[in-house]
Formats: structure tokens, sequence, C-alpha cells
């Protein structure tokens, strides 16, 4: 556990001393899918999101939350030029979460590795796999996501925590560029963007395991993928975003970025209808409210936990509910490293259930984030 804490202390540090060499998400990126999907060398950072709401086929009722996420952490732009394998540009980070409503219960795992042969890696485009780590000690095999025939296919599991997937997502809806030619700005200061993706909504089934039983599962997902160098501002500390599938068939994505305040110091969101056509939503069109809270007992965090959510005028209004309160991922390799991702139930303001989402919140340790 030391090695790794210090392989990715060790990523992260260098790679904010050498930031300026660099990449910087800029406009007029020309997008190109499969290629896309795999990973960008020469940027930072970049990560691939997929979390979902699925429920078990033999119980309908019983719903489970999943997350699981692969960053790739950048060292150098470039891998030096030396007969080794262990020249690498990159570290790969990898989080496994499992919610599962009925017990009140959220599972957390990770990795941290060098990218290197037998460790991890991000193979380049025409192969399936988009990203891989070793599974953790005591754990055979290795967590994927791949990409083959148009179908995403998650693995991973931790023998150890109780939990895994093996999960097939299809998408229904085409890629949703975030901002304008999927250029997503954190920032009025120039420099602080991303180049963002999402497809919000993915056919989801397969396997998913929970306090060491296995469950066949059916549902739905969303994944996000961002590429990027230096997308928080000097002033900011972390974000809120909220990933909402409605009942009626449009998505929605808010993200308000916070200085240490707690205030927002930049706001920005996304409505992709029901045929995939996207619209951007101006700060003015949208409003979150926090009508409740969380504290952690493992991090100390506060967080704000349950919302109303308004776009007036798209006619929606709804309460976003966590489904498991206590849904925070505690980092054992990253000191300080803790965030929140859970899934949330909306209803209307009947009380109707109206769709579900999934929330990450960051930044509430009052340790920045290195990105």
């Amino acid at each position: 556990m030391r090695s790794s804490a210090l392989v990715a202390a060790l990523a992260l540090a260098t790679a904010a001393a050498a930031a300026p060499a660099f990449r910087l998400a800029e406009p007029g990126h020309r997008w190109e899918f499969p290629r896309d999907h795999h990973a960008h060398p020469g940027y930072r950072n970049e990560w691939w999101y997929v979390t979902g709401v699925v429920e078990d086929v033999a119980d309908p009722g019983r719903r489970f939350g999943f997350q699981l996420t692969f960053f790739r952490l950048g060292i150098a732009p470039a891998a030096p030029r030396l007969d080794s394998a262990w020249a690498a540009s990159d570290a790969v980070m990898a989080h496994l979460a499992v919610t599962d409503v009925a017990a009140g219960t959220h599972a957390f795992s990770e990795v941290v590795w060098r990218a290197m042969p037998l460790l991890g890696g991000f193979p380049p485009p025409g192969e399936p796999l988009l990203a891989w780590a070793r599974a953790p000690a005591g754990t055979d095999g290795r967590w994927t996501l791949a990409l083959a025939d148009g179908v995403f296919r998650l693995s991973a599991r931790d023998d150890a925590q109780l939990l895994g997937l093996e999960l097939a997502a299809r998408p229904e809806k085409p890629v949703a560029l975030q901002g304008p030619d999927g250029l997503s700005r954190k920032s009025a200061e120039e420099g602080h963007a991303s180049l963002y993706l999402s497809i919000t909504r993915l056919a989801t089934e397969g396997t998913l395991t929970s306090g060491g039983r296995t469950y066949r599962v059916r549902g739905e997902s969303w994944l996000d993928q961002e590429i990027g160098s230096s997308e928080l501002a000097p002033d900011q500390v972390g974000w809120d975003w909220w990933s909402l599938r409605l009942a009626d068939g449009r998505d929605v994505m808010l993200y308000a970025l916070r200085r240490a305040d707690g205030e927002p110091s930049w706001r920005t969101g996304t409505l992709v209808g029901r045929d995939g056509r996207v619209r951007i939503l101006a700060p003015g069109e949208w409003s979150v409210r926090a009508i409740g809270t969380w504290r952690s007992a493992a991090s100390g965090a506060v967080y704000p936990s349950g919302w109303e959510i308004t776009l007036p005028e798209e006619g929606v209004r709804a309460t976003a509910i966590p489904l498991v309160r206590g849904s925070e991922n505690v980092s054992q390799r990253i000191p300080g490293l803790s965030y929140w991702e859970g899934p949330v139930g909306l209803t209307g303001p009947d009380g109707v259930t109206i769709g579900v989402g999934y929330v990450e919140l960051t930044g509430y340790t009052h340790s920045r984030l290195p990105l």
C-alpha cells in the first residue's frame, strides 16, 4: 500500500511541476469516434467515469448504484527515452464502488499503479481495451474498461471488499459533447478547461457483487470522459456534479465549481433531449439548492445531502435525495483524497418519481484536488 501511495504521490507532484509542458484543452479539437474514447497522451489528466443504477432481475425492487472510474495521471508529457518498461509517462488510478440501496451500504475499492506492463495502462486506438489496471492485492486478474462492437464492457472486483461487477453497457443515445464543440470551460480565466464528452444513457446488464453475493442486474448507466491539463482555477477547491436521467427520456448534466468559501465560481450545464440533441444551459436557466447535510465519520467532511433542482424553461422541478446517504469514497492510497459519489432518486413536486441520477461532490475535505 505504501508503494502504491508513493507512486501516486510522485506522479501527482511531478505532473504539477511539469504542467506547463502538457497540452491544454483548447477549441478546435477534431472529434473522431471510437478513436477519442481512447487515451489522449500529452494531456496531464484524463478519466473515464461510468455510473449507473441497476436492479436485481430476480427482485426488481432491489436497486444498486455502481461506479467504475479509470484515471490517467500524467507523470510527464511523454515517456523518457529509456530502454526500460518502467519508463512510463502515466500512472493509472481506478475506483470501484457499489451502493446497495436495500442494505443501506456503500463499498469502495481502489488501485494505483504505474502504467506499465503487468500493472496497468491505456492501449492505443485499434484495441478493444480503453484502460486497465491490475486488481488489488489478494484478488486475481485485472480491472478493465473495453469497447467492442459498440458496447462498453466493465469488469472489476475486490474479493477482500466483497464487491465487483461484470457489465455490458450499450449506448442508447449518441455522444453528447459538453460545451461548445466539446470544450468545457471551468473558469473565466483562459486555460482552465477540459475536453468533455458524455454518453448519457447506456442500457446496462450483467452481474454485480455486493456483500459477497452476486446478483444478475439490469438498468441504465452514464459515461463521462474528460481530458485536460488545468481544469481547476487557482480560486477553486472542488465541484458539485449532477447527472440526471429523467423518466420522460431527457438527461441533464449540471456542474458547479466552488471557491473555498463554498460559493460557486463557475456553473455550466447541458440538456440532452430524447433524440440525443444537446442544448447548452446558461447559468441563469437552472438552479440547485441544497436542503440538507451529511457528516462523514471517516473523513470529517460535511457534504450537502439532498437538493432542489429547477430548470424553469424545461418544466423541470425535482428533488434529488441520496439513495444511501453515506456514499463517500475514502482513499487508503492517497492521503486526504475523499469525495462523495452516489445514486439519487428524483421526485417531482407531487412526490411522484420522475427519474434517477448520480451526484459527485469533491473538495469538501479542504484538500485541493491535483487538477
